[in-house]
C-alpha cells in the first residue's frame, strides 16, 4: 500500500516531463478561442452574476421591504444574514455535488434552487417565505461560489486560463452594480423579478454546453471526455496531445480510490490543501466582507458621501477587473497574488490611519479623501488578484481524486470566514474605527510572507502538470 501511490506520482511525472519535451519540440497549440468555449463560460458565469444579485440585493431593496411588509430591523437583518447560512449549506454540498452530478450537472442543480429562491421572494408576503427565498439563494451562490471556477479551469486553454478565470470578478462587479442601480428606480418586488433574468438565461445555456472533459475522463467515460474536448477546442484543432496527457493522468489517478476529507491530510496532498485554505481565509480575514458589506458605514464615518462613494468604488472595480483581465495571463497568479496582497495590507492601513487621525482631530479635512482612497486601494486588491486568483489556485492545484473532498472544504472555510468577518465588523468599528483596519493590514501583511513561502506558479502550465509537481 506504501509504495503505490509513490509509484502512481512516478508515473504520472514520467508523463508529464515526456508532455514538456514534446511541447519543447514540437510547440503547443492550445486551439483557438472558439463559440462554444465561449458559450460555455458565459454560461457558466450567468450563475456567478445570480450569487452578484443576491449579494446585492439587501442594499436597494431594505426601504421597500420594511415598509411595503412591515418588518423590523431584526427581522430584515435576519433576513440578509440568511444567504450565509444558505451559502455555507451549499458549500457543504458543492464537491459532493460537482462529484456526483458533474460540473454541469451541478450547474443544473445550482440554478434550480437560484430560479426558486428568487421567485419565492418576488412573490411573499410573509418573512417565511422570504427567509426561505434568500436560504435558498444562498445555497445556489454556495454551489456556485467552487463550481463556476472548477469548471472554467477545467475547460479552458492554458495560456487563456487565468483570464478567463478573473472575468468572474469582472461579472461579480456588474451583478452587484446592476442590483444597486436598477432596484434603485424598481420595486424590490421587480428587482427579484429582473433577477431571474440570468437564471433563465443559464437554464437555457445548459442544454448546448459539454461537460468538463477532465470530470468525464475521471468516471471513464474517456469517449466523451475526447467528444467534449473537440467542441470546445474547435473541429480543426488536433487535440490528441491535450486528450492523451488527460488520459494518461486520469488513468493513473483511476488506480488510487476516491479520496475522503481525511485523505487531504496526508503528506502529498498537503500543500494543494494549505494554500486552498490560506488563500481563502487571507481573502476573508484580510477584510473583504468588513469592505463590501459595511462600505456605508465606513463613507459616513469618514464624512464622505455614501452614494459618491459607492459609485465610485463600483467603476474602480470594474475598470480594475477589465486591467485584471489583461494582465492575469501575463505577468503571472504568484507575482499578481504579492502585489494585490500588499495593496490590502497598505489600502487597510491607510483606512486605519484616516480614522486614527479622525480620532485626535488631526488632519479633519484630509480624512474622507484618504479613506476614500484607502478603501479604493483594498478593492482594488480584490479585483486584480485576491478577489479570484485564490479561487484558480485551488481549482488548478487540487488533484482530481481530492477535488470534491478538498473543494467542499475550502469552500465551508471560505463561506465560515465570511460570516466571521461580517458579523465582527460592526462590533470591531463601535470598538476602533482605526483598530479594525490595523488588524485587517496586519493579517493581510502576514499574507505577504504565506504567499512567497507556499504559492508556486501556475500561468502556462497544463493541470495535469501543476497537481503532479504539487503532489510530490
Amino acid at each position: 500500500m506504501g509504495k503505490e501511490p509513490l509509484l502512481q506520482k512516478v508515473r504520472i511525472q514520467e508523463d508529464i516531463e515526456s508532455d514538456k519535451k514534446t511541447r519543447v519540440n514540437g510547440g503547443d497549440d492550445d486551439g483557438p478561442i472558439t463559440f462554444v468555449l465561449l458559450l460555455t463560460t458565459l454560461t457558466a458565469l450567468w450563475g456567478t452574476f445570480s450569487y452578484g444579485t443576491a449579494a446585492g440585493f439587501t442594499s436597494p431593496a431594505q426601504t421597500g421591504m420594511m415598509e411595503g411588509l412591515n418588518l423590523s430591523l431584526a427581522e430584515f437583518s435576519f433576513f440578509g444574514s440568511v444567504l450565509t447560512i444558505g451559502g455555507l449549506v451549499g458549500a457543504a454540498l458543492s464537491g459532493r455535488f460537482a462529484d456526483l452530478f458533474g460540473r454541469r450537472g451541478a450547474l443544473w442543480v445550482s440554478n434550480s434552487f437560484c430560479m426558486a429562491g428568487w421567485l419565492m421572494i418576488a412573490f411573499s408576503q410573509a418573512t417565511w417565505s422570504l427567509d426561505i427565498g434568500r436560504f435558498l439563494l444562498g445555497v445556489a451562490s454556495g454551489v456556485t461560489s467552487y463550481v463556476v471556477p472548477v469548471y472554467i479551469v477545467e475547460i479552458a486553454p492554458k495560456r487563456i486560463r487565468g483570464a478567463f478565470s478573473a472575468v468572474s470578478m469582472l461579472v461579480m462587479c456588474a451583478s452587484m452594480a446592476f442590483s444597486f442601480l436598477v432596484g434603485s428606480v424598481i420595486s424590490w418586488q421587480n428587482l427579484a423579478l429582473f433577477s431571474t433574468v440570468p437564471c433563465v438565461l443559464e437554464f437555457a445555456g445548459l442544454f448546448f454546453i459539454p461537460e468538463s472533459p477532465r470530470w468525464l475522463s475521471r468516471n471513464g467515460r474517456v469517449k466523451e471526455s475526447e467528444v467534449a474536448l473537440q467542441r470546445l477546442r474547435g473541429n480543426s484543432t488536433d487535440i490528441t496531445k491535450e486528450a492523451a496527457e488527460i488520459k494518461k493522468y486520469m488513468e493513473n489517478l483511476q488506480e488510487s480510490k476516491e479520496d475522503g476529507f481525511l485523505e487531504l491530510f496526508k503528506p502529498r496532498y498537503s500543500r494543494a490543501v494549505i494554500v486552498g485554505i490560506g488563500l481563502l481565509v487571507l481573502q476573508q480575514l484580510g477584510g473583504l466582507s468588513g469592505y463590501t458589506f459595511y462600505m456605508s458605514s465606513i463613507f459616513n464615518k469618514a464624512g464622505f458621501p455614501n452614494n459618491v462613494g459607492v459609485t465610485i468604488a463600483t467603476v474602480v472595480q470594474a475598470t480594475m477587473s477589465v486591467f485584471g483581465l489583461i494582465i492575469v495571463d501575463k505577468f503571472g497568479r504568484r507575482p499578481l497574488l504579492m502585489v494585490a496582497t500588499g495593496m490590502m495590507c497598505l489600502g487597510s492601513f491607510i483606512t486605519g490611519l484616516s480614522f486614527l487621525f479622525q480620532s485626535y482631530a488631526l488632519l479633519e479635512n484630509y480624512t474622507s479623501i484618504s479613506t476614500l482612497i484607502g478603501v479604493l486601494v483594498f478593492l482594488t486588491s480584490m479585483t486584480i488578484g485576491m478577489g479570484g486568483i485564490p479561487w484558480v489556485i485551488v481549482s488548478e492545484m487540487t488533484p482530481m481524486n481530492i477535488k470534491g473532498s478538498s473543494g467542499t472544504l475550502c469552500n465551508i472555510t471560505s463561506w465560515s470566514s465570511n460570516w466571521f468577518v461580517s458579523y465582527t465588523f460592526n462590533f470591531l468599528f463601535q470598538w476602533s474605527s482605526s483598530g479594525v483596519f490595523f488588524l485587517y493590514s496586519t493579517i493581510s501583511g502576514m499574507g505577504i510572507l504565506f504567499v512567497m513561502k507556499m504559492v508556486p506558479e501556475t500561468r502556462g502550465r497544463s493541470l495535469e502538470e501543476i497537481q503532479a509537481d504539487v503532489a510530490r
